[in-house]
């Protein structure tokens, strides 16, 4: 790759969208419901019984269904989860995050498209609804 003006022209540009985007009120949104999140310690009691119980597992998941109290543990890990997922904090950051990540695939798509139609964009996201991703077939035809 050359370095030339017009390479430090697009990240200077880039340097712009990245700051319009941290400024923007949706990524505002997403870094107060993190941080009400992690100061929550109803949350912090649910994510650390997730992790524990995910641990005693995964010391018995290649095991399989052969393993003493696989779907005991399996079942606890699922409780454990399901008691962090039903937080109303991290249920707002997960929205919070799905927005912000709607934003850059939109603005990855924008960016592509701008280029050529025909490039393929993954936006890693199967509720994404707008024409792009390649639906698994990201290869050259």
């Amino acid at each position: 790759m050359i370095y030339d003006d017009h390479f430090f022209a697009i990240e200077d540009q880039i340097d712009k969208l990245v700051d319009t985007l941290i400024e923007s009120k949706t990524f505002h949104e997403y870094q107060q419901a993190k941080r009400q999140m992690h100061e929550n310690p109803v949350v912090q009691e649910c994510a650390n019984e997730f992790i524990q119980a995910k641990m005693s597992f995964e010391q018995i998941e290649r095991f399989g269904k052969f393993a003493p109290d696989y779907k005991e543990k399996q079942r606890a890990l699922r409780k454990a989860k399901r008691a962090l997922d039903i937080q109303e904090e991290v249920a707002l950051f997960r929205l919070s995050e799905n927005d912000v990540q709607a934003i850059l695939d939109e603005t990855c798509l924008t960016i592509a498209h701008q280029i050529s139609k025909e490039i393929k964009v993954d936006a890693g996201s199967p509720f994404f609804t707008t024409s792009s991703g390649c639906g698994g077939n990201c290869h050259v035809s």
